[in-house]
């Protein structure tokens, strides 16, 4: 049966016969059967996009090569806190014994992929399948490690560094608890100049407090946000460059690059919503801010194995990826709870 295509001819082609009749018809000595239209596989991969991980680029990783295999534990000495005393002429000196505290990165955490690839597909295939199934695990994992990671984060915050009380000298900072969330939806701030200061700016700026009034340095500050508030961002006066200070507008490049001396991320694996650890309402979402002296994280690849499988004609390739993360200075990172709609 013919199938007709709007715009073209009819399929199969009718053609003369080649035996030399008379009229048309379909050629049914082999030439062209008329029964099978073959299936072409193309040899491009369509593209397939990733969730931005940016755990790596918030965190340290200087433990990293320490670990083994899951269950390892690293410990981490810290600094002790030394005694400055005022001195008298002729005093019995006080002495002192710096007992330094640990800190324990257990690397409690594992994740793999396992697939096969049969005999015959393997023949019969004209890419590689192993090398593109493994792009993709990789990719994978990173978005696994993120998503579950950066749930965790609020919960180890200093308390001075989240909820409605934050500062450690303020202590009148807001930066929002659940069912309270910083409202971001409001638009432009009550006293604000006339640069039109916005509400995710200004939270900004009191991230930046926070971290100031804890001592923590400002070189290699980061500011986590999702898309609804960058977008945000870049709706607000910050998006003309004689505002924003950058040598490129955020008109032009469309990129947020900094905001109040934070190097902005955006990612949509933050904590939002009933699913987070931190019982969220609907609606609710966590931002951070901070440094990487906050956050360690170790992840490493401890099994890469190819073998050929028991039970069919296949060849098997899986990976282990043994990981953990840990706060291991509270003070240099801050958590904000907001909405954004």
């Amino acid at each position: 049966m013919a199938v007709t295509i709007p715009g073209t001819a009819s399929y199969p082609v009718e053609i003369v016969a080649p035996w030399g009749g008379a009229g048309t018809g379909q050629d049914t000595n082999g030439y062209y059967s008329g029964t099978f239209i073959p299936s072409i596989w193309s040899g491009k991969i369509l593209e397939k996009f990733y969730n931005t991980t940016v755990l790596s680029m918030i965190s340290n990783t200087d433990y990293e090569g320490e670990i083994r295999n899951q269950g390892d534990h690293v410990i981490i000495r810290t600094r002790p806190d030394i005694t400055v005393s005022t001195y008298k002429a002729d005093q019995v000196l006080d002495v002192e014994r710096p007992m330094s505290t640990v800190v324990e990165l257990l690397i409690d955490k594992g994740i793999y992929w396992n697939a096969i690839v049969d005999d015959i597909m393997d023949v019969q295939a004209d890419v590689n399948m192993m090398s593109m199934w493994a792009e993709d695990a990789a990719e994978q994992m990173k978005i696994s490690i993120d998503t579950t990671e950066l749930d965790l984060i609020y919960g180890q915050i200093a308390t001075a560094n989240k909820g409605t009380l934050s500062g450690a000298i303020s202590g009148d900072i807001n930066l929002g608890v659940t069912t309270s969330p910083v409202d971001l939806s409001g638009g432009a701030v009550v006293g604000a100049t006339n640069i039109g200061l916005s509400a995710v700016n200004k939270l900004a700026i009191q991230m930046g407090q926070c971290l100031d009034e804890q001592n923590i340095p400002t070189q290699g500050r980061f500011l986590v946000i999702n898309p609804s508030v960058a977008s945000m961002i870049k709706m607000s006066e910050l998006r003309q460059v004689d505002v924003s200070g950058d040598s490129v507008s955020m008109q032009r490049n469309n990129s947020i690059g900094t905001l109040a001396g934070m190097d902005v991320y955006v990612s949509n694996l933050l904590p939002a919503g009933v699913s987070a650890t931190e019982t969220l309402a609907a609606g609710e979402q966590i931002i951070y801010a901070g440094t990487s002296i906050g956050l360690t994280f170790a992840s490493q690849l401890t099994k890469i194995e190819t073998l050929r499988a028991e039970t069919t004609f296949g060849t098997l390739m899986r990976s282990l990826n043994v990981y953990g993360s840990k706060v291991v200075q509270p003070t240099a990172l801050v958590g904000a709870i907001v909405k954004t709609a």
